[in-house]
């Protein structure tokens, strides 16, 4: 269970803190629902039913700063996960943000960074759902980052670049 006050990612809405417990009725039923605050886009709030195992199944503990630098360290190692067939690989990267698999993430951000390097080499583009996946994995891997380690969203991937070149420098 989580508690008030406690931060959480809640599907693919991203960032939010849990501001409090409420009952609603709906139709004959009451339940209690948690009230959620989107953290980086204050107007939403989301209402999850406590007791409701799909929707609460949504709500995932935001990682600890070493878990993010151990998730940003791992970036050189992961393998390409492009899929030639357009409609297997957008249902693969779509189960990947809906399950805030967040290796997942990484795994299609990488590939698909790589992907519109190689593509702008020829002067083309990634294709449209490639690109609106790139953004959401982009979206909450970095919203989630920065709230972590108390950057502003677009000082993440700086972040990630000087963290992996330092770790090269390391050895």
């Amino acid at each position: 269970m989580f508690q008030i006050n406690d931060t959480v990612v809640y599907g693919t809405d991203g960032i939010c803190r849990i501001t409090g417990v409420t009952e609603r009725t709906v139709g004959d039923r009451t339940e209690e629902y948690y009230v959620l605050e989107s953290v980086f886009h204050p107007a939403l709030s989301i209402f999850v039913p406590i007791h409701n195992e799909k929707l609460f199944g949504k709500l995932r503990r935001v990682l600890s700063a070493e878990e993010v630098r151990t998730l940003i360290h791992s970036m050189p190692r992961e393998e390409s996960l492009w899929i030639e067939d357009d409609g297997v690989r957008k249902e693969t990267y779509r189960k990947i943000i809906l399950s805030g698999d967040r290796e997942g993430m990484v795994r299609m951000i990488k590939t698909l960074f790589l992907r519109q390097r190689e593509l702008a080499a020829r002067g083309k583009k990634l294709h449209q759902a490639d690109e609106r996946f790139f953004r959401e994995a982009e979206k909450l891997l970095y919203e989630e980052f920065a709230l972590v380690l108390e950057l502003e969203r677009d000082q993440v991937a700086p972040f990630i670049l000087q963290e992996l070149s330092l770790k090269d420098r390391k050895g």
